[in-house]
């Protein structure tokens, strides 16, 4: 699975290791197929707002903007030979100027804010929607259980890898 990372926010608290960790993390399990792409961009406010206002029409920034790929969605979860399964799935921006400010209203830290918001991108990306209140509870029941997976699996202490040298669950 590859994740690609661009961090053009200039904030350097953002732990961009930990962030392509945790989308790996999803992906995985969500059974999106191995060969896929997923590009994560964080940017600052200025250009979120520009990207809120263009895309959504919507004034101010925002905290995540999800753009899934065209006919991305069978291609990730594809098994058979006729399809490409090597598709990027799209592109997750984040605003970590958003998220810092949500992060001090929710009581947590800014990463968990920001690991969040790349989930709720992610599921965007593999046709997840909150438009109803149907959607919404299935897709933040989803979410929830995702972040308490990949926070149990992070904290999880060192166990033996393959060579019997101890190795950090993610």
């Amino acid at each position: 699975m590859a994740v690609f990372i661009a961090n053009e926010s200039g904030d350097a608290d953002v732990d961009e290791v930990a962030l392509a960790a945790l989308a790996r993390f999803v992906l995985d399990a969500m059974k999106v197929n191995p060969l896929a792409e997923l590009s994560v961009m964080l940017v600052d406010t200025r250009a979120m707002t520009d990207l809120h206002i263009q895309y959504m029409g919507e004034d101010g920034p925002t905290d995540v903007l999800a753009f899934p790929q065209d006919e991305v969605f069978d291609a990730a979860y594809a098994d058979s030979a006729d399809t490409d399964p090597e598709t990027l799935l799209g592109d997750v921006v984040l605003c970590p100027g958003v998220a810092r400010a949500q992060a001090a209203a929710a009581g947590h830290s800014m990463q968990r804010e920001l690991h969040l918001l790349c989930t709720h991108g992610i599921l965007h990306l593999l046709g997840y929607d909150h438009a109803e209140p149907a959607e919404e509870r299935e897709m933040f029941r989803l979410q929830a259980d995702l972040l308490h997976r990949w926070e149990t699996a992070a904290a999880a202490p060192p166990g033996p890898g393959p060579s019997g040298r101890a190795v950090r669950a993610r």
